[in-house]
């Protein structure tokens, strides 16, 4: 999960920008965390007390209001509403994180992701965008190789993750949609050696960069054994007293290192 939330910092100073280079400070004045991190802990909460998915989003996002939520996201907090919208976004994808580190099988992590998923985004390409990115996270974890991570993904959900970050970046842009964000951030993760190296192909992508980032940063976290210290603490340092409390105390219930 820590690794979704740097991630998310890293990236929120690139979206709309179109970068299409690795080279770029990782944090600047202006990082900032987004509605990436602000959901990816409401998940976390929920996970930790057993509280409603419904309840904690729409308690979190009107605590947070700035943080660049997507508008039918948003529209559904003014509301109110404690029914989905059938989105495809992927929101459902940038939240889970916490998903794929807080439980043993990976029939109870899909079976989270798509609980997780369905309070907003129950379109099938929003439910798939959400398990796909958890098992990806559990399974890094779980110690599998990128090989197996690979065919496991493209068997269960059939992303085409055969391409690499090279030929995707020229014509890639701005997409808000789970299926053409996860695979290229799952792609992000496989053609990477270490943590900030995937963080930053996410990034040279060019398209929904705090997103990417989030899901790239948060299956990437999994696999190389946590967040660099230096990393973690920056990304820690931005957010306030509540938000890093919940995190602190997930990542202590779940074994997760932190700096």
């Amino acid at each position: 999960m820590l690794g979704a939330i740097a991630g998310d910092i890293i990236g929120s100073v690139h979206e709309f920008r179109a970068r299409k280079t690795t080279e770029f400070p990782l944090f600047v004045a202006e990082s900032r965390f987004t509605d990436d991190t602000v959901l990816t802990i409401a998940v976390a909460d929920c996970l930790l007390t057993g509280s409603s998915y419904v309840d904690k989003f729409h308690e979190y996002s009107r605590a947070y209001p700035d943080r660049c939520y997507g508008a039918g996201f948003w529209r559904w907090v003014e509301s109110g509403s404690r029914q989905p919208y059938n989105s495809w976004g992927n929101g459902a994808a940038m939240r889970v994180s916490p998903v794929g580190f807080a439980f043993q099988t990976l029939d109870e992590v899909l079976n989270e992701a798509r609980a997780s998923a369905e309070v907003t985004h129950n379109h099938p390409e929003g439910v798939r965008g959400a398990q796909a990115t958890a098992a990806a996270i559990f399974l890094a974890r779980q110690g599998e190789s990128k090989r197996t991570i690979r065919s496991a993904i493209e068997k269960q959900f059939s992303y085409d993750l055969s391409r690499t970050i090279a030929s995707i970046r020229p014509t890639y842009s701005f997409k808000e949609s789970c299926q053409e964000t996860v695979p290229e951030a799952i792609t992000a993760f496989l053609d990477s050696k270490d943590y900030e190296d995937a963080v930053r192909l996410a990034i040279s992508l060019g398209g929904d960069a705090d997103t990417l980032a989030c899901i790239t940063g948060g299956i990437a976290g999994a696999f190389y054994g946590g967040v660099p210290g230096s990393i973690a603490t920056a990304a820690l340092a931005v957010l306030d007293e509540g938000l890093r409390k919940t995190v602190t105390r997930f990542c202590e219930v779940y074994g997760i290192a932190t700096p």
